[in-house]
């Protein structure tokens, strides 16, 4: 006899449906989406609208029955289109499907239609890189679960800083957040993975890579100021107090005044004008007799005639910033034809988003400009939340990658021709140096920060 459920014992359809409605709720709560976006994003759907350009904005999305589906009229199959305003018609990743049909003042006038104007438009933004296809890709497919560890990967499209040129510390303008709430760790299922290739968006989820560390470094470099020097500086200064610089005739006045200022400024230092005299007389002759071609140093001749040197007054001072670099290795084995697939579209993902993007000139021809690559979003990941210790990360470029297909030393495939085991190596680069406002405030607030 069957089993049978009882209203406290729910089937699995039922649990099934449970865990998505908690998955829905959470959304809504964190993530402020509405109840049908979050409930997209839970079946495997994507919020992005694919097809490019203006037509993005206009685009209506509807559903068309495949020819060729059903049996009298029973079983029907149907798949989601998207037109835009030219006609054209794409499927739900973005692909063109069909274009559309020339209206008869076009045939009888013989030029192009404005429909057809915008179709080439839009193949011209599609062919440069304005095109917009996302989705998930992920390695490996049963060993990553909900509940285990990754990092995540979201590409995003590069924000220049425009005509201000200069990028505030610690803002978050640039700042790429990402796609938030995609997790498919512990999901195989085909309708949850891209089968598309990655461009301009998406996320990548790779397990949590060896050797796992950050380095966070500034400059610092050695300052000398002697006492010629100082007084030299503290002179000027002196003569340039109160002085309005933006005045030409002002600040000839004071540099007139400027040699007896440093006068008075060498004999407070050495203790007397005669010492401060032939100070200065040694100065002038080191540089003198160095135009006949003589190596002979201030220091040389002060060591020579009175056995003393200028005191260096060394000092350590902060002199410059680093941008953090993040090197990643990840030993790929597919294990089925499911998972080979996927490393073979996450390679080429990388490798398109890690390209500059041709711009300018026809579909035929050269480039005048190349626009700069894509970014890329990384996350360490602990099932559906960011990781509550390791470190963060701004966005990045991926400014280096080596594939080694032979990943054991020797050369092996299955019958399809997939490598048994590949190596890949990843290196990031952050597009913005690390401030301290970083830490208080924004993305980096969470865990030991950046």
């Amino acid at each position: 006899m069957p089993n049978q459920h009882s209203p406290n014992q729910p089937g699995a359809s039922v649990k099934i449906n449970a865990q998505k409605n908690k998955e829905i709720k959470e959304l809504m709560d964190s993530g402020g989406y509405t109840k049908q976006q979050a409930t997209l994003i839970v079946n495997g759907g994507s919020l992005v609208t694919t097809i490019s350009g203006d037509n993005a904005e206009t685009a209506v999305i509807s559903k068309e029955y495949i020819e060729g589906t059903g049996f009298r009229g029973k079983g029907k199959k149907y798949r989601t289109i998207q037109t835009d305003k030219a006609g054209n018609v794409y499927d739900r990743e973005g692909n063109l499907l069909r274009k559309a049909q020339p209206t008869e003042e076009t045939e009888s006038s013989g030029g192009p239609s404005s429909s057809e104007v915008r179709a080439n438009a839009n193949a011209r933004r599609a062919r440069y890189g304005q095109r917009k296809q996302g989705g998930v890709l992920r390695y490996p497919l049963e060993a990553m679960t909900e509940s285990t560890d990754y990092l995540q990967i979201d590409i995003e499209k590069y924000v220049p800083i425009g005509n201000n040129y200069v990028n505030a510390p610690g803002g978050d303008s640039r700042y790429v957040t990402g796609n938030r709430f995609t997790n498919r760790a512990g999901r195989t299922g085909t309708t949850r993975l891209s089968t598309k290739p990655l461009i301009n968006a998406g996320t990548i989820l790779l397990p949590i890579p060896a050797n796992l560390q950050d380095s966070n470094n500034v400059v610092y470099g050695e300052s000398k100021l002697n006492g010629l020097a100082a007084a030299g500086v503290s002179a000027g200064e002196g003569a340039l107090s109160g002085v309005d610089v933006f005045n030409l005739d002002e600040t000839k006045r004071a540099l007139g005044d400027l040699r007896t200022k440093t006068k008075a400024k060498l004999q407070e230092g050495v203790g007397d004008i005669a010492t401060a005299t032939d100070a200065l007389n040694k100065k002038l002759a080191a540089e003198a007799v160095n135009i006949f071609g003589a190596n002979v140093t201030f220091n040389q001749l002060l060591a020579r005639g009175n056995g003393e040197i200028l005191n260096p007054n060394m000092e350590l001072l902060f002199s410059d910033v680093t941008i953090r670099n993040f090197r990643f290795s990840f030993k790929l084995a597919p294990r089925n034809p499911k998972e080979a697939e996927q490393v073979k579209l996450i390679i080429r993902a990388f490798k398109r988003n890690m390209a500059p993007q041709a711009q300018g000139g026809t579909l035929q021809g050269g480039s005048f400009f190349l626009n700069t690559p894509n970014i890329f979003k990384l996350r360490y990941r602990s099932g559906v939340k960011d990781h509550p210790f390791l470190h963060k990360f701004k966005q990045c470029f991926l400014s280096d990658m080596q594939t080694t297909y032979t990943g054991e030393g020797v050369y092996s495939t299955y019958d399809d021709g997939t490598p048994v085991s590949m190596q890949l190596d990843l290196s990031f680069k952050e597009i913005q140096p690390i401030y301290d406002i970083d830490y208080d405030e924004g993305p980096g607030t969470g865990a030991v920060g950046y």
